[in-house]
């Protein structure tokens, strides 16, 4: 456990939780997927065997990294609101970017998005001609 935390860097405490968080709620919905899955087969449509079982379990293979990247992203967006935040400054200031075409504006605009995304205790902008 030791070598996997420092090999991906897991050392950051507030990640740990959102993948612990993110893969618990993975593995529970799948669990779910999985036993209503074989219920359906074998109780409702009265399907017994092996292949039953084996297509239940494809199913929730296949479910595991589209429901991996939607709950990990939903759990990102609900844990971790100063990135989230910033990430949505940065594409506004992108956006806004493209119709500028004062230096000032831009400058006093840039200077305004690295201090909301980033919270630096000096922010000074030089523009080259």
């Amino acid at each position: 456990m030791g070598v996997a935390i420092l090999k991906y860097r897991l050392y950051e405490i507030d990640r740990i939780i959102s993948r612990t968080l993110a893969y618990a709620i993975v593995t529970g919905l799948l669990v779910g997927v999985y036993a209503g899955l074989v219920l359906l087969a074998t109780e409702v449509l009265q399907l017994h065997g092996p292949v039953t079982v084996a297509a239940s379990t494809l199913v929730a293979a296949a479910l595991f990294n589209p429901l991996r990247r939607r709950v990990q992203h939903t759990v990102d967006r609900r844990f971790n609101r100063a990135r989230y935040n910033a990430e949505r400054t940065v594409t506004a200031f992108a956006a806004r970017l493209q119709n500028a075409v004062d230096p000032n504006t831009v400058q006093a605009d840039l200077a305004d998005v690295v201090h909301a995304a980033l919270e630096p205790t000096h922010v000074s902008v030089w523009l080259g001609n």
